[in-house]
């Protein structure tokens, strides 16, 4: 039998077309309704990211703070990660921020005179207290499985690196004792040219690495310590990776090409990266993602470290510091400029090889809306709507530093049954030391 059409078309078309237009008026609802409320999507992706792939984090300088803050030994009830801090990090921030896990620098500045490898003893001893302190947040890793299982059972994996090649003062024993202590990498050289390389703001005296400098990478692979990059001039950057049988590291850099600072990653280091496996971790500080807030920025650093040079009191550094903050010119650094550190990593050395490296707890200039250790999500919504994949992410988060980490260790054990532990010394293979 014929049967005369609907007016409006079929009823199951009608239907369909109803609940599209209902859905669709379902979503643009909640979708005004989350803005009213602030919530933004990408925001929310990033958070549900991050409970599924923790931010590892390469550098945080939490344990200089303690000391800084508390004395040399470190007052661990005084300085209360489980309450609001005056700092960067506490656990609530932590959690807030999607960390999962924490390279925690052991940082002894490299002006200090001697006896840097006591106060590298007591920065060990201070991280390793703080991290038993907090049992139920926080866990002692010392390689890529222990992270991945800490992070599986809620906890933020804890790591120590060592920042600066001047507290092995010339010793590879004294490498080998702070690998058994639980360092898990050691940034070459920090603020000052060492007897064996050359830093990126120190003088360079040997144009790289010299034959020393080279044993210490090979000892530093042999044990599994990770070559950490960040800090040292672009001679000793190529000589590590010509050296180096393992993945190296920058703990806490950006790129150059975006910020033309000595503390930044030159394109030619990047395009070594494949080859070598190794990662630059991103790092948020202005004056290496601003090239406006570097050029006002670091002469007044220079200015402040010549006038407090030998000034004691804490408070009177306080207020130069103010003063020559206040006469800064306002200049924005934004979230945005930090991502395209990232792309730009990701695009000249492959998105294999970059990660994080916030440097929270070690300086005081940071870009709009990464100024502490809860901001992470922040990031990854920016990347997120500049089309970034989950896959891609996860990487940026923790896979790319984890397999850089696996890939050293294989290397180590690898080499433990090829060569015993070196007995190498300066003298031997460089001489008597040369003055500065």
């Amino acid at each position: 039998m014929h049967t005369a059409p609907h007016p409006g078309g079929s009823p199951q078309v009608n239907r369909t077309l109803l609940g599209a237009f209902t859905f669709l008026g379902i979503f643009a609802f909640l979708f005004q309704s989350c803005s009213a409320h602030g919530q933004d999507p990408d925001l929310e992706r990033a958070r549900r990211l991050l409970s599924r792939h923790p931010v590892l984090d390469g550098h945080n300088d939490l344990p200089w703070t303690i000391r800084g803050k508390t004395g040399a030994i470190g007052d661990l009830e005084a300085y209360d990660l489980g309450q609001p801090t005056s700092g960067d990090t506490d656990l609530e921030r932590l959690r807030a921020g999607g960390v999962g896990g924490q390279f925690w620098s052991v940082y002894v500045p490299a002006d200090l005179g001697g006896g840097a490898a006591r106060r590298q003893l007591e920065q060990i001893d201070l991280a390793r207290r703080l991290i038993d302190r907090y049992p139920e947040d926080l866990a002692l890793a010392t390689t890529a499985a222990d992270v991945e299982r800490i992070m599986k059972e809620g906890r933020i994996a804890s790591l120590l690196g060592a920042e600066g090649g001047h507290v092995i003062e010339d010793s590879l024993g004294a490498l080998r004792a702070y690998h058994a202590l639980g360092v898990r990498y050691m940034t070459l050289t920090h603020s000052a040219t060492l007897n064996w390389a050359d830093s990126s703001s120190g003088d360079r005296r040997h144009g790289g690495l010299t034959l020393f400098g080279e044993e210490v990478v090979r000892e530093m692979n042999r044990l599994g310590m990770l070559v950490d990059l960040s800090h040292v001039s672009p001679e000793t950057m190529e000589d590590a990776l010509r050296v180096s049988e393992a993945p190296i590291i920058f703990s806490h850099s950006s790129a150059r090409a975006v910020c033309d600072h000595p503390r930044n990653v030159p394109d030619a280091i990047l395009r070594l990266l494949p080859d070598n496996g190794g990662v630059v971790m991103i790092t948020f500080v202005a004056s290496f993602i601003s090239p406006e807030w570097a050029a006002v920025y670091d002469p007044m650093r220079r200015e402040y470290k010549r006038r407090i040079a030998r000034v004691e009191d804490s408070a009177e550094r306080k207020r130069v510091l103010e003063e020559l903050k206040r006469a800064l010119p306002p200049i924005r650094v934004t979230l945005g400029e930090v991502a395209d550190h990232v792309e730009h990593v990701r695009r000249v050395a492959g998105v294999d090889h970059v990660g994080l490296g916030g440097d929270f707890d070690g300086n005081d200039s940071w870009p709009e809306g990464l100024d502490d250790v809860s901001t992470y999500p922040k990031l990854f919504a920016e990347l997120i709507r500049r089309g970034w994949s989950d896959a891609d992410l996860a990487g940026l988060a923790n896979g790319n530093i984890l397999r850089a980490m696996r890939q050293a260790e294989e290397v180590a054990a690898r080499l433990q049954l090829e060569r015993p532990a070196s007995t190498a010394t300066l003298e031997a293979l460089d001489g008597p030391p040369s003055e500065p």
